[in-house]
């Protein structure tokens, strides 16, 4: 007869261990209840033991999900774009960097960013009912983190960082010319979340640089360098792995699309 005996964290520096024991020739295994909830995403409250995982149904030992931790929901989607918006009317312009982004709809064409109701260009985009996703290059990473860290209230952030104001086609807000896609949006819908209120928002117009347009007008996002943002860190978009379809058959059968 084996025993395993582990244990269980409430998530506090004083909290109590819960221990959970799992023993006999048969395999089955005796789970004890845990004492009190956990306070901190940081500790998981899954225990796998025996081929069984807590609270779950039978699994083979060797398992994928064998090494498997279940922290509590927390906002970790990775990687996102770390985009710079900007806001305002021209000449009296803010930038704020935001992550909560992407696209909800495709016809309309529509989008949303998530900002806390604290910050400085919350109630300009409020009021104002318009903004600029301007997409971040790695070139453009440091000023990015910049204008995600200090506020608009104190630091005109074109300025600062050397960024240039860009006339828009369809809002009354400026784009910012060095990066290479500029997405116009006028806002629809606020919605609060929670820390955040989400600005759901129709895209009315895109500026993208005629680099990235080949001659037969097909749009090249490849070539723009753009950057990601996984868990506290920037990246560089690496190398293409597959084209979308690539787990199906082409047109043509003596063809298939290959996924690497």
């Amino acid at each position: 007869m084996t025993g395993v005996r582990m244990c269980a964290y409430n998530g506090s520096a004083s909290g109590t261990y819960t221990s959970i024991r799992s023993s006999s020739a048969s395999g089955t295994t005796r789970h004890l209840p845990l004492k009190g909830k956990a306070k901190s995403s940081s500790f998981p409250l899954s225990f796998q033991e025996s081929g069984r995982v807590w609270g779950g149904a039978p699994r083979k030992k060797d398992s994928k999900m064998s090494n498997k931790a279940v922290w509590k929901g927390t906002a970790i989607t990775a990687p996102v774009p770390p985009v710079m918006v900007t806001c305002g009317e021209p000449g009296k312009a803010n930038i704020i960097t935001v992550a909560w982004t992407g696209t909800v709809n495709t016809k309309p064409p529509m989008t949303y960013i998530s900002v806390r109701p604290t910050r400085y260009s919350y109630g300009i985009i409020k009021t104002g009912g318009e903004f600029v996703v301007n997409l971040t290059t790695a070139a453009l990473v440091k000023k990015a983190d910049y204008c995600g860290i200090y506020t608009g209230a104190k630091v005109d952030k074109f300025r600062k960082c050397g960024l240039t104001e860009g006339q828009a086609s369809a809002v009354n807000v400026p784009l910012i010319a060095e990066s290479p896609v500029n997405i116009e949006c006028r806002v629809t819908q606020v919605i609060p979340l929670g820390s955040h209120d989400m600005f759901l928002a129709e895209i009315v117009a895109v500026d993208i640089d005629g680099e990235l347009i080949d001659s037969s007008g097909k749009l090249h996002l490849e070539r723009a360098g753009l950057a990601a943002f996984a868990h506290g860190d920037y990246y560089a978009l690496g190398k293409k792995l597959a084209p979308f379809g690539c787990s199906v058959k082409a047109k043509n059968k003596t063809k298939k699309a290959h996924c690497h």
